[in-house]
């Protein structure tokens, strides 16, 4: 059988209907998050991965939505991996309105700083960038964000205060322990992009075995010089068919 799974290509990608990149879901799910409140609004617990590349970097997460930390799941497939740059895409978890805000917010200024100044963000400045609209809104998301410029291919982890780390490397979300276990493992320089989706679809998988916000396929974004590739599967042996 051959496999059913999506795929789309370009910073504004076609979609199969019925699926919903996260930043454009509807917002009244969320607009913000009271500590009171967090086992009622709509999240993405989440295993999100990214990982390098001589030439390209691989961004891979699980396509579950829940609420009340994993206990019921809304939505067996949101995507979470969205490109936010021509030549850069961000990995997502947090909360669902959120999400949106910071994936809304990052093109927008991705955009008007091409606009300015007649060339594109470098990863360096993307990243810092995103760094700042975390620091600056109280925003309950932890993305991982990876692209490819002039320097090569780039990965960084940020988190919810606006700390911004670059690695080989990295995964976030509530399923990261496990996911972290398999890269440890089985990442090694030089990877092709084959093997490198399939390290990041065995670590949202392994991550999905034993995390219950985490879950119901994957979805894997390739993303080089000349743009990003995202695809959708519901099963790990999809990816290396």
């Amino acid at each position: 059988m051959a496999p059913d799974h999506q795929s789309d290509t370009g910073t504004a990608p076609a979609r199969k209907p019925g699926w919903t990149p996260l930043h454009e879901t509807d917002p009244s799910l969320l607009g913000h998050v009271p500590d009171g409140d967090r086992g009622t609004v709509a999240e993405t617990g989440t295993t999100v991965v990214g990982l390098t590349t001589d030439d390209a970097v691989v961004m891979a997460a699980d396509r579950r939505a829940s609420v009340g930390g994993g206990r019921f799941v809304t939505s067996k497939r949101v995507r979470k991996v969205e490109p936010v740059h021509p030549t850069a895409a961000a990995a997502l978890s947090g909360a669902v309105g959120h999400i949106q805000q910071f994936v809304r917010t990052l093109e927008a200024e991705a955009n008007l700083y091409e606009d300015r100044r007649g060339e594109r963000m470098t990863m360096t400045a993307l990243s810092t960038l995103a760094g700042n609209v975390l620091r600056s809104a109280p925003l309950y998301v932890s993305p991982l964000l990876g692209g490819v410029d002039a320097d090569g291919p780039q990965v960084f982890g940020l988190d919810g205060g606006g700390g911004v780390l670059s690695d080989d490397y990295a995964a976030g979300g509530s399923g990261m322990q496990v996911a972290y276990g398999v890269l440890e493992r089985q990442y090694e320089s030089g990877l092709s992009e084959t093997a490198a989706r399939g390290v990041a679809a065995r670590a949202i998988d392994g991550a999905s075995e034993r995390d219950t916000a985490s879950g119901n396929g994957l979805t894997v974004a390739t993303v080089t010089a000349d743009g990003v590739a995202v695809e959708e599967y519901d099963a790990l042996e999809e990816v290396a068919a």
